[in-house]
């Protein structure tokens, strides 16, 4: 029996990220739909002498590094006077941030404009002007902070707090062992698909050795930031109101929650307890094969086939 080990081992990469939830999802608040996992390229039995054996894997794989980015944005009359600003707030913060071990910074320029405002011509004899003038320059800039330990995140909070940054955008994180992941999905892939191959073959009485086959199979990667849904809870009073009453409702808090893929739908999990938003990679295979029917049947026991004409199950 042929050992279909899809070309898809060629394509693992050795380097993976994703995102956990920043400010980027403060008012993105996509509400994701149900994870109903079709990795591999659809597949649909065209008569009663196929069938479709599908495997579906998953891997959560927890970060071994992580980048946070944070927003820093100045304003100020002139030039000068906006890039020393923002200078000393950057430099103030990463002067602390780089004593910390394993830590490595970037600072990324995003934009450089000017700032208008109007000036009002106010005439007698005709409707107000208003001029657009120049009134400075907006500079902004991110910092980007390379750390292993997630607990650091929270230092570094506070040190950038200190310098009035607060905008944490969002934090990536990486592993380094995606290649070897991905082979091992692959391998409990394939192993299953066997298993079920022969369980087939045992409950139809038929050898697929030399049936027509296809095989179609692929990869699938959630990042954390695709993953986070929206949250509201609170209870409302119970106040009757009628037609008369107004009334002033409280603003309501909403946050979000980390929503991973569900198990459920997997054949095999690899490390299924997790506690963290993860790097998710999931694998399907999916094998059709076209009977030939009433050829290379396998040699059934007596008493199976006495069942099988007492019973007429095919």
């Amino acid at each position: 029996m042929k050992n279909f080990l899809p070309l898809a081992a060629a394509l693992c990469f050795q380097l993976s990220f994703s995102q956990v939830s920043g400010n980027i999802n403060y008012r993105n608040r996509t509400q994701y739909p149900e994870n109903n996992i079709n990795v591999a390229d659809p597949v649909t039995a065209q008569n009663v002498n196929e069938n479709i054996i599908s495997i579906k894997g998953l891997a959560n794989v927890k970060a071994e590094e992580y980048v946070a980015i944070f927003s820093i944005t100045q304003v100020a009359e002139s030039a000068e006077e906006v890039n020393d600003l923002i200078d000393h707030r950057i430099n103030s913060s990463l002067e602390r941030i780089k004593t910390r071990k394993g830590v490595e910074t970037y600072v990324d320029m995003i934009s450089f404009v000017p700032v208008y405002q109007y000036n009002v011509d106010k005439k007698t004899s005709s409707k107000r002007t208003y001029n657009e003038v120049p009134a400075g320059f907006e500079l902004k800039k991110n910092i980007h902070i390379k750390f292993t330990d997630p607990s650091q995140l929270n230092d570094f909070i506070s040190i950038l707090s200190k310098n009035e940054i607060y905008d944490l955008v969002r934090v990536d994180y990486f592993a380094g062992h995606m290649e070897s992941i991905k082979k091992e999905l692959i391998r409990k892939a394939s192993q299953a698909l066997q298993e079920k191959i022969v369980n087939l073959e045992n409950l139809l009485g038929e050898n697929f050795g030399t049936a027509e086959k296809n095989v179609s199979d692929g990869f699938r990667v959630t990042l954390p930031t695709e993953m986070y849904r929206s949250y509201e809870a609170y209870n409302s009073s119970s106040l009757a109101l009628t037609k008369l009453s107004n009334v002033n409702q409280a603003a309501k808090s909403v946050t979000s929650y980390y929503q991973p893929v569900l198990d459920k739908e997997f054949d095999f999990v690899i490390n299924p307890v997790i506690h963290e938003p993860v790097i998710q990679v999931m694998y399907e295979i999916k094998l059709t094969v076209k009977r030939n029917s009433g050829q290379g049947k396998v040699p059934e026991p007596n008493s199976f086939k006495k069942e099988k004409k007492r019973f007429r199950l095919f």
